[in-house]
């Protein structure tokens, strides 16, 4: 620990350790299924391929939609009860998953007392098999649209908290270590989840997962109050966080922030929340989609199942974890190169904007080794976490902080808009290619239908940056909302 940081306290660091854990439960609680459906799930149920492809692409809007709420909602109530509820929400809605069965059971057959094997062996002898696929989907469904819900609070409070607890050139850093969290969750998930699924039943891994967030709102509620008031908090500290204010006061046209609250149609007058936007819409997918579906390509190429894709997916998030260097990095712009946050943030999304074209050859050289594609996948994604980190921060870059979590949630809900297209859109595609052995680039049936997703993932980032560019070319924070 340097001198300054001595003099000056780390207590925003204690917040920034609590934003990542809630980050890492929010990804766990999601990442149950799509480690649990292929080899627990879809043979007790008869799901398909685009069964699930349903369920995911609707979670994608269920949580797109909530998050333009969410944002209105954490910043209504304020940060500290906003966090709350969006958690208690989303782990109520985790542990509803486990008695999708159950509910199946009772509605077909009229039987609502019994236990989780009882309900599998009554859903064994239903001869209809349609009947239990739209029942069990439409629970399943259900149970998403809570999850999604809450999830929808976790990343308009964390940004929202972020900014104010650290000053922009620190948020970045910040964000991307909190964000790492989804790493974490994604990394520790399939080395207990499919092992808890496996000794105790798909339901239990559920309940155990979604636990976790009713644990992390006893520690929120003892540990975070604003800076200004929090006893735990120096003089030296709070102004070392609030320095902005300072340097901003003295722009042409500054105006102080005022707390009257932020009108939604506001909100969308301005091109940096358009940029944002457009920014979310390109590239949230190709994160979604190789959360949810590289289980399943791992089985559907390669013939894994979850407790062997285990290794495969551990070292894909390790490598993630390589993001928190691009929270770094503009730091290293401001502070080495003399640029403002906002083209040093730019600078560095543009450099992560190249590393996902490797997806481009991730399935023409799988052929080598399945070792391959994981790497491959594992660096896009350690791209996406930087460019997610440094996007998310242009929100503290450009608006006051009465405004972030609004404009974060309408930034969530173009990327799950996106994240809606391609999740639906693969589950049809890898259907038809495995159904009628499409040939596509000298690929045959499921893996042609991966090759397709997986350019298109590649060339996302380039295209959100170039436009993003385009509507905001430069720094100009907003001073008038």
């Amino acid at each position: 620990m340097s001198q300054t940081n001595k003099s000056i306290g780390n207590y925003r660091w204690s917040i920034c350790a609590l934003l990542f854990f809630a980050t890492t439960i929010n990804y766990l609680d999601r990442q149950v299924l799509s480690l649990t459906w292929s080899d627990f799930i879809a043979p007790e149920f008869h799901w398909t391929n685009n069964d699930y492809g349903n369920i995911t692409a609707l979670f994608s809007i269920f949580y797109a939609v909530s998050l333009l709420f969410a944002g209105r909602f954490v910043d209504w109530l304020d940060t500290k009860k906003g966090f709350l509820w969006a958690i208690g929400i989303w782990s109520l809605g985790a542990c509803l998953h486990a008695f999708c069965g159950i509910a199946t059971s009772g509605i077909i057959t009229g039987d609502w007392f019994v236990g989780f094997e009882g309900a599998k062996d009554a859903i064994h002898t239903v001869n209809d098999t349609a009947l239990v696929i739209n029942v069990s989907v439409t629970l399943f469904i259900f149970a998403r649209f809570v999850l999604a819900v809450g999830e929808a609070g976790n990343f308009p409070a964390a940004i929202k908290t972020t900014a104010e607890y650290f000053p922009k050139k620190d948020r970045a850093f910040s964000t991307s270590i909190f964000n790492a969290g989804a790493t974490v969750g994604a990394l520790a998930a399939p080395i207990t989840i499919p092992f808890i699924a496996k000794a105790f039943g798909w339901e239990m891994a559920f309940i155990i997962i979604g636990a976790l967030g009713f644990v992390w709102m006893g520690f929120w509620v003892f540990m975070y109050d604003k800076p200004e008031k929090h006893p735990r908090v120096s003089a030296e500290e709070l102004a070392y966080i609030q320095q902005d204010d300072i340097a901003d006061s003295k722009l042409e046209g500054y105006v102080a922030e005022t707390k009257t609250k932020v009108s939604l149609a506001d909100c969308f007058k301005y091109k940096q929340t358009w940029a944002f936007a457009f920014g979310k819409f390109m590239t949230d997918g190709v994160w979604w989609f190789f959360l949810f579906w590289t289980p399943a390509y791992l089985s559907s190429v390669y013939g894994m199942d979850s407790t062997e894709a285990a290794l495969p997916l551990f070292v894909l998030y390790m490598i993630t974890l390589l993001s928190i260097i691009g929270g770094w990095l503009p730091t290293y712009f401001v502070e080495k190169k003399g640029m403002n946050p906002y083209e040093g943030r730019m600078r560095a999304m543009l450099i992560f904007a190249f590393f996902p074209l490797l997806a481009l050859i991730a399935q023409p050289l799988g052929y080598i080794s399945y070792w391959v594609p994981v790497i491959i996948i594992g660096i896009a994604g350690a791209a996406h976490q930087s460019w997610s980190a440094n996007i998310f921060t242009t929100v503290g870059d450009m608006f006051p902080k009465k405004a972030i979590a609004t404009i974060t949630g309408i930034g969530g809900l173009a990327g799950g808009i996106g994240s809606t297209l391609i999740n639906k859109g693969s589950g049809l595609l890898f259907d038809y290619s495995k159904d009628t052995n499409m040939s596509f680039m000298g690929f045959q049936g499921i893996e042609a239908g991966y090759f397709i997703i997986f350019s298109i993932c590649a060339v996302c980032y380039l295209t959100g940056w170039i436009v993003m560019k385009s509507l905001v070319p430069k720094y100009a924070p907003i001073t008038d909302l």
